[in-house]
């Protein structure tokens, strides 16, 4: 059996001759009801003693008539052992506490799990039974009622730690030091926390715990296995403790309050947790550490630890630094006074305001100033230390009497409330019927009089408690509550993140109880952590404005993850609600913008400059201030990751130009070509300078860079790769570079062009520039990857299709000595303007198109580029054109398509009525691809978009919203694969 059964005939009955209080319930109807539901399951052995109890005292009908009208809970206990409300309330409560508290200790040793777990849930229900009625029945005191439950949690938890214990060492993995007692001298430690900790426990309250093991101490059969084994122990003790069976459940445990619980195991060595405090330790962790006492396993390593952490907890002056902090939990629960009336209907009689975590807060505040020197406000008891708070003349004994009675007050309403239905709320009922059942288990007669004495208890606490606080300045104008101290979410701030508009509060709440613990470097530092405690407030009012808050806030977390230091980023957008706005939107609507922030958060300086939105630098401003950047390098690494910085810092500042509409996305495409080359130039000097330091140089050696794709046609967008070619020529077949380690030319401008590759692409800490592809050279992956002119232009006459001509539209010259560069340009424009059989080369583009078609094609009118009707099909109209007229209209070359288009339209080459659908369509083509380039990667998804991406879209297209415009790219692609099929001519399928 789960605990010793007493006969149902006891000479006196104990607990209802000591009856204070008989409940009233408003429903008696109901009430009685829910007494005769108990009373036919006394049946049996359960009959004559149920009988004796009722018929035997006039007061035992009433009094459970009230208890079962009032609480589905009690009546099911009750129920299901009718013997047991008779034993209970024949027996004297504190003689059924002892009993109870001693059971554990009775059971034999070689107990298996499962009825561990059954006996200790039937000695669970036993204790909240007897418990209820010695509460409700005011026989016991509310203190009594908390030490008992802290009693049973004790007990409970000793038995499920013991038998962990034993099952380790029964596999070998420890050795007991006294096999009789598992947890003595075992090195394993269960803190107790809150009001657990503090003997203070609620009806269905959690046990917080900090789980903790002494490697010195343990007697381990592998100490490197201490931390697996011992989280492996704290496991089977929650699965104990927590798992509902048909017996319901012991308590729920809470194991958050560790150091760090997002990153640290569920059970914590000594001195990781020593080292934690010492240096990450919080003034939040400092109070909840007033109330730790060791519940259960090795007791005595429990109080040693206490003793070791107590200059953690107690500074040697008075800690007014400790108070600040404290304000700043407060200003976050209230981040604005007198939000109205305080409500009564669904109230947090804990949280709430006037309510028990008010008086807790009144009473640890100044345990935290004043504990240091003097040892007496060290105690763990709320009410225990108000009293020493006016012996020691911190308070009035007025104040001391207001907040004690409230405090009880409300802990007994607490109570109530959790008795109802056994669930761990401190919510008040929301109707003036529920709140009335809570009242009338208090006592009261009507909700009116409840109502008045609730609304009286939490005037006075807030009073006294905003006299204490009435000095600590504002965080917010009006958010709502918000505090992310502790572990637990706050209740009112989860519905404050909700009501502006986060769509996952308990991630966002996650994510700042990390930054004060200090997880990320930028927020280690106690000022940075003021900092952002201070900021927080707006910032979540900035990012929810974005109407994508919660990526937006992913992204600021991901920012501040990256962030070497924070303090002067948080101090300026605590101060500069503009750039605060700014860095808001990008997060909300440019989410890859946005990391690449994350990573270069010195950029942010330049957007502070009050000329970043009135000025694009030219080609000429970037290629001085890279020189200057580069002329500092400490060598060759050195300059490529500088290089790699100044790329990357410099997409970020177009993309923000482009986000916030300074330029234009034209302006912007061309803004990206113009970096790019910038770039590639200098790091070409770059690598030709470290080639030469080994090799030397080639004496009549020429090279350039020939840009192709979206470079060459300067539409490039923020996810551009760099279609390249590299072509050079020297005058001698024999010539070799005059270096120390000479090469032969074709193998002296393979090795430059592949350190260039690598100068490029080749990630480094700092990243890479661009992605670079070379596949479009003369004979593509097969051939070498630098290419002498002569042989380009052999190819390009002999051996190149048709496709390769198309691609060479866009080609032009980036970087090398102008000469040469002026015999390649010619060299191009030769191959462009040679007359070409027209119905071959209509029937190789429709061919060419049909193949990508085939492989790539999709009916998704925002893939805008392989889409029928899309980019492709622009490019390839303005592509077929210039090649089918080159030779005889050369002055429509033009590597960017929409110049193309323009020149073949004024030459006649392109119908007008033509042209005024591809060139709208390739400017919102390009547009709208810029955009969504700048916020991600990948497809898109209209309806999961950001607002503020779909805000950008909408600007670009000129439409009213996302479905016209949609409605629009659908009709624009429709006319273009028209105009395609007209011109060019019929895609079918794929041969």
């Amino acid at each position: 059996m789960a605990v010793d059964r007493l006969s149902g005939s006891t000479a006196t009955a104990a607990l209802v001759d000591r009856l204070q209080r008989t409940i009233t319930p408003k429903d008696r109807k109901a009430a009685r009801a829910a007494f005769e539901r108990v009373a036919e399951r006394a049946t049996g052995d359960a009959a004559g003693p149920w009988k004796a109890l009722i018929d035997g005292d006039e007061r035992v009908r009433p009094f459970l008539e009230g208890v079962f009208g009032s609480s589905p809970y009690l009546t099911s206990l009750a129920a299901a052992d009718p013997l047991r409300v008779v034993r209970l309330l024949g027996e004297d409560p504190a003689a059924t506490l002892d009993r109870l508290v001693a059971a554990p200790k009775t059971w034999a040793p070689d107990i298996d799990e499962r009825d561990l777990m059954r006996r200790l849930r039937l000695l669970k229900q036993e204790a909240a039974l007897a418990i209820a009625f010695a509460d409700i029945g005011r026989v016991w005191t509310t203190l009594d009622v908390t030490d008992a439950l802290t009693r049973i949690g004790d007990a409970t938890l000793g038995a499920a730690v013991d038998f962990a214990l034993r099952e380790a060492a029964g596999r070998g993995k420890l050795e007991l030091a006294d096999p009789a007692e598992p947890s003595k001298a075992s090195g394993y430690i269960l803190l107790a926390m809150g009001k657990y900790g503090a003997h203070e426990l609620n009806y269905s309250s959690d046990i917080d715990l900090i789980v903790l093991f002494d490697r010195d101490t343990a007697r381990l059969a592998d100490p490197d296995e201490a931390t697996d084994l011992f989280v492996k122990i704290t496991k089977r003790m929650v699965r104990i403790m927590n798992e509902r069976t048909a017996e319901g459940y012991v308590f729920r445990v809470d194991l958050r309050l560790r150091p760090d619980p997002g990153a640290t195991p569920i059970a914590m060595s000594l001195a990781a947790a020593l080292q934690y405090y010492e240096s990450m330790g919080q003034n939040w962790e400092r109070a909840a550490l007033i109330k730790a006492r060791p519940a259960a396993g090795d007791l005595e390593a429990g109080w040693s630890f206490i003793r070791e952490i107590a200059p953690f907890i107690w500074r040697k002056y008075f800690d007014f630094a400790a108070i600040q902090d404290v304000h700043s939990i407060k200003r976050q629960i209230h981040a604005h006074k007198g939000h109205g009336e305080i409500a009564i209907d669904g109230h947090n009689v804990k949280l709430g305001r006037g309510g028990i975590r008010e008086v807790e807060f009144f009473v640890q505040t100044q345990q935290l100033i004043a504990g240091g020197r003097n040892p007496a406000l060290r105690g763990r008891a709320t009410l225990a230390m108000l009293d020493e708070l006016v012996a020691h003349h911190w308070i009035e004994p007025q104040v001391r009497d207001d907040l004690a009675e409230a405090y009880v007050f409300l802990r007994d309403v607490e109570h109530r409330i959790q008795m109802v239905a056994d669930e761990q709320t401190h919510v008040l009922p929301d109707d003036h019927d529920g709140v009335e059942r809570i009242g009338r288990m208090m006592g009261f007669k009507s909700y009116k009089d409840f109502a008045a004495a609730l609304r009286q208890r939490f005037e006075t606490v807030q009073s006294h408690y905003a006299r204490l606080f009435e000095n600590a300045p504002e965080l917010s104008s009006g958010t709502g509550n918000l505090v992310f101290t502790g572990d637990d979410d706050d209740p009112d701030t989860i519905e404050t993140l909700v009501r502006l508009g986060f769509k996952n509060p308990s991630a966002v709440t996650a994510a700042i109880r990390a930054w004060h613990f200090g997880r990320y470097p930028a927020t280690r530092s106690t000022v940075a952590r003021e900092r952002l405690t201070e900021l927080t407030p707006i910032l979540l009012e900035a990012l929810a404005a974005t109407d994508n808050a919660d990526a937006a806030f992913l992204g600021f977390d991901r920012l501040v993850s990256r962030l070497p230091t924070g303090i002067q980023l948080f101090s300026i957008l605590a101060t500069n609600r503009p750039m605060l706005n700014l860095i808001a939107a990008i997060l909300g609507a440019a989410p890859k913008l946005a990391d690449t922030i994350s990573r270069r958060p010195r950029v942010i300086d330049a957007l502070l400059d009050p000329a970043f939105f009135d000025h694009l630098p030219s080609e000429a401003e970037l290629d001085a201030r890279l020189k200057l950047s580069l002329g500092e390098a400490r060598g060759y690494e050195d300059l490529l990751d500088r290089a790699r910085i100044f790329g990357q810092e410099q997409m970020v500042l177009i993309g923000v130009r482009i986000l916030t509409g300074t330029v234009s996305v034209a302006q912007g495409g061309l803004a990206y070509a113009t970096l790019a080359g910038v770039l590639v130039r200098n790091i070409l000097a770059a690598v030709e300078a470290e080639i030469a330091r080994v090799h030397g140089r080639m004496p009549s050696g020429r090279a350039v860079v020939v840009a192709m794709g979206k470079l060459g046609g300067r539409e490039m967008t923020a996810a551009s790769d760099l279609d390249l070619m590299l072509l050079y020529d020297f005058e001698d077949p024999e010539e070799m570079s005059d270096g120390d380690k000479p090469l032969m030319g074709a193998q002296y401008y393979a090795r430059l062009t592949q350190r260039l590759i690598a100068a490029l692409s080749a990630p480094t800490a700092e990243g890479i520039v661009y992605s670079v592809d070379f596949r479009l050279r003369p004979s593509g992956n097969k051939g070498p990857v630098a290419t002498r002119l002569s042989s380009f232009e052999a190819y390009q006459t002999t051996e190149a299709w048709t496709w390769e001509h198309m691609a060479l539209t866009r080609a032009r010259v980036i970087a090398g000595p102008a000469d040469f560069a002026a015999r390649v340009e010619t060299a191009i424009r030769d191959v462009l303007v040679r007359p070409r059989d027209r119905d071959k080369l209509r029937a190789d583009v429709v061919e060419m198109r049909r193949m990508i078609e085939a492989e790539k094609g999709t009916k998704d009118p925002w893939d805008i580029k392989q889409v029928a009707g899309g980019l492709v099909d622009v490019e390839f109209i303005a592509q077929y054109l210039m090649l089918r007229h080159g030779a005889e209209a050369p002055a429509t070359l033009s590597t960017n398509t929409a110049q193309a288009l323009n020149r073949l339209a004024d030459a006649g080459l392109l119908d007008r009525a033509d042209a005024e659908i591809l060139l709208p369509a390739v400017r919102l083509y390009h547009g709208l691809t810029q955009a969504l380039r700048l916020a991600f990667d990948g497809a898109f998804a209209p309806k999961q978009a950001p607002r503020g991406l779909v805000d950008l879209l909408i600007r670009v297209g000129e439409m009213p919203d996302l479905n016209r415009l949609e409605a629009e790219l659908r009709e624009t692609e429709h006319a273009v694969r028209a105009v395609f099929e007209r011109v060019v001519g019929r895609v079918g399928r794929a041969r």
